[in-house]
């Protein structure tokens, strides 16, 4: 991690003890959070939301899923994926886990929780797409994943980076746009296009959707009818899409309260 980046983080959670130390005073059982970021995102991209959970005393286990970051190149469709997340939680043999999906990663991340058992405590959809049976991830576009179908095919079963304007009125500094373009790697192909598995229904899971709202405030249909749900809650930022860069601490404090549930 860089040193600005660690001095940033340091700086933060001294602010952010308070918190914590109301967290720890009213008894809050220790949590694992496996932390998966969205599409062409690595475990690098927590590096400004892991301080904090582990200053709380709880695990933090940023994930890499195949095909990105260090693991470029390593064959992967969307069962890969879940298999990555399902692994840690084993090979690592952690309990109490809070598995956290950003972006795409919602999408595995949702298939996963359900077949990790009595191992998991919740689950925290950040800002994502949602799994549903025979639908892949871009089932839900527009134009039924048609514009992604063709990128991927032109780009060598990849989908390719997107340009930094992408990631402009998301409140990020240029700093940290140029941190994400620098870490991102083509996204492997078929873990979007290949269909979502899931044996029983998602609003059976204890869930948080956090919603980011400079990305848009209307929810899906698919995420509003979960909702609906006593075993789902909404909590709202007042950030975009990438809110373990523009709002790591307030982020973070989320995830706290949704280990305390």
């Amino acid at each position: 991690m860089p040193a600005v980046v660690v001095a940033a983080a340091r700086a933060r959670i001294e602010v952010f003890q308070g918190a914590v130390v109301r967290l720890l005073r009213y008894g809050a059982a220790m949590a694992n959070f496996v932390l998966v970021a969205g599409a062409r995102l690595g475990a690098w991209a927590w590096d400004e939301v892991v301080p904090y959970l582990r200053a709380a005393g709880h695990g933090a286990y940023p994930l890499t899923l195949s095909g990105l970051a260090e693991k470029r190149g390593v064959p992967a469709g969307q069962q890969a994926h879940v298999r990555d997340i399902v692994g840690e939680v084993e090979g690592q043999d952690l309990h109490d886990v809070v598995l956290v999906g950003h972006s795409y990663s919602g999408i595995p991340v949702g298939q996963a929780a359900e077949r990790i058992g009595d191992r998991l405590a919740h689950v925290v959809f950040v800002d994502s797409s949602i799994p549903a049976n025979g639908e892949a991830f871009v089932s839900a576009w527009p134009d039924g994943g048609a514009m992604v179908k063709a990128s991927i095919a032109e780009n060598g079963g990849l989908w390719p980076l997107v340009p930094a304007a992408r990631f402009d009125g998301h409140g990020l500094s240029n700093e940290q746009i140029a941190r994400i373009m620098g870490g991102s790697t083509p996204h492997p192909g078929a873990t979007l296009t290949e269909p979502a598995v899931l044996a029983r229904p998602l609003g059976e899971l204890s869930a948080t959707y956090i919603q980011c709202l400079l990305a848009g405030d209307e929810l899906s249909d698919e995420v509003a009818q979960l909702l609906t749900s006593n075993h789902w809650r909404l909590v709202e930022m007042d950030t975009g899409h990438w809110p373990m860069f523009s709002q790591p601490c307030e982020l973070a404090q989320i995830l706290l309260d949704a280990a305390g549930e």
